[in-house]
C-alpha cells in the first residue's frame, strides 16, 4: 500500500501517520463497525468515483444495520470523499469510508462509545493480479461456510463479520489456490471471500441471492444491469457445487476484484479452462464503463 498524504477523519483533513485510533476502541475489539469499498478511474474527462451516491448509502444502510450512529448526510459524504480524491492528487483510487465505535466503552454492550468516521483513499491495482484479470485464477470451495442469517446481516459490510472471509481467503492461499468459494448453510454457493459470483450455463448467466448469503453487491448490479442491456439472461437462481463443475463459464465481480474471470474450480477445469466470451464481454463492458469510455450509464460516474 502507497501511502498518500490526507485521510479524512471526524471531519477534518488528517496526516496519513496521524490518522490513529486508540487501543481500546469497541471496533478494534469486537469487529463493531462497517465500511465500503469503492474505486476512482481516470477517464477521458477527468477522474470520476464509480457510483459513489450508492456506495455511501450503503454504508448509511448498514451502520443502521448494525446499530451505530452515523452523524453525517450521505452527501457530506459524498463530496469528503471527492475532496480527498482531488487533495491528494489522485487519478485513480480505491477508497474506504469506515464507520466504528471508538473508546468509552468495553464490554459487548457499545453504549457510550464515542462513533468515528473516516476515509482513505489511495493507489490500488487489480486485488486479483493482472494476470488473473487476464487469464483466470484457480479458486477452491472452502471447507468454512458462509456467515447465515440467522448468525449475522451478511448483506451488510461489517468489519467483524470478514473474519469469516480472512479464514477461507487465507485457507484458499494456502491450499495453492487464487481465491476461496464459501458455501452457505444450506451448501449452496453464497460468494467469494469477498466477491460476488455469476456462472454461464447454456447461454444463461446465474448468480446467487442474497438470501443464499451474497452482499448486495454494487458491481454484480452493474455487472448484471450491462448485460441484460446486452442482450443477455441473467438470472438469479440457487448454485450448487455440481453447478460450479458444469459451469461453461465462472467470474467474480466486486469493487476490488472489477470482473474476475475463474478459470479453476476445486482442480476442474471451467469449461475449457480460458476466460469464455460472456466474461470477456462482462469485463469489456464494465471496464469501458468505470473509464467513461463506453457513453452507458454516464449517470454512474460522479467526477472529483
Amino acid at each position: 500500500m502507497k501511502p498518500t498524504e490526507y485521510i479524512w477523519m471526524d471531519g477534518e483533513m488528517v496526516p496519513w501517520a496521524d490518522a490513529n485510533v486508540h487501543i481500546l476502541s469497541h471496533g478494534l475489539h469486537y469487529g463493531t463497525g462497517a465500511f465500503e469499498g469503492i474505486r476512482a478511474y481516470e477517464t477521458p474527462t477527468g477522474t470520476a468515483v464509480f457510483r459513489l451516491t450508492d456506495h455511501m448509502d450503503r454504508l448509511r444502510r448498514s451502520t443502521k444495520a448494525f446499530g451505530i450512529p452515523l452523524n453525517y448526510e450521505v452527501e457530506h459524504l459524498v463530496e469528503t470523499a471527492k475532496e480527498l480524491v482531488r487533495v491528494n492528487g489522485l487519478k485513480s483510487a480505491y477508497v474506504r469510508p469506515i464507520v466504528f465505535f471508538g473508546t468509552g466503552s468495553m464490554g459487548l454492550n457499545p453504549a457510550g462509545a464515542s462513533v468515528h468516521v473516516a476515509i482513505a483513499a489511495w493507489e490500488w491495482g487489480a486485488y486479483l493480479g493482472e494476470e488473473g484479470l487476464r487469464d483466470g485464477i484457480r479458486v477452491a470451495v472452502s471447507s468454512w461456510r458462509r456467515i447465515g442469517q440467522n448468525s449475522f446481516l451478511p448483506d451488510a459490510k461489517g468489519t467483524g463479520g470478514y473474519m469469516n472471509s480472512v479464514l477461507a481467503k487465507t485457507a484458499a492461499i494456502k491450499g495453492g489456490y487464487d481465491e476461496a468459494l464459501l458455501l452457505n448453510e444450506s451448501g449452496m454457493i453464497a460468494e467469494g471471500s469477498g466477491e460476488n459470483l455469476f456462472l454461464v450455463r447454456r447461454g444463461v448467466v446465474h448468480t446467487p441471492p442474497t438470501s443464499a448469503g451474497a452482499l448486495d453487491g454494487i458491481t454484480r448490479d452493474s455487472v448484471a444491469t450491462l448485460l441484460v442491456e446486452d442482450g443477455l439472461t441473467v438470472k438469479e437462481s440457487q448454485i450448487s457445487r455440481s453447478d460450479l463443475y458444469y459451469a461453461d463459464e465462472v467470474f467474480f465481480t466486486g469493487t476490488a476484484a472489477e470482473v474476475t474471470p475463474v478459470r479453476e474450480v476445486d482442480d476442474r477445469d471451467v469449461g475449457d479452462g480460458k476466460p469464455g466470451p460472456v466474461t470477456r464481454r462482462a469485463q469489456e463492458l464494465y471496464m469501458g464503463t468505470v473509464k467513461g469510455e463506453t457513453g452507458l450509464h454516464t449517470e454512474w460516474l460522479e467526477y472529483v
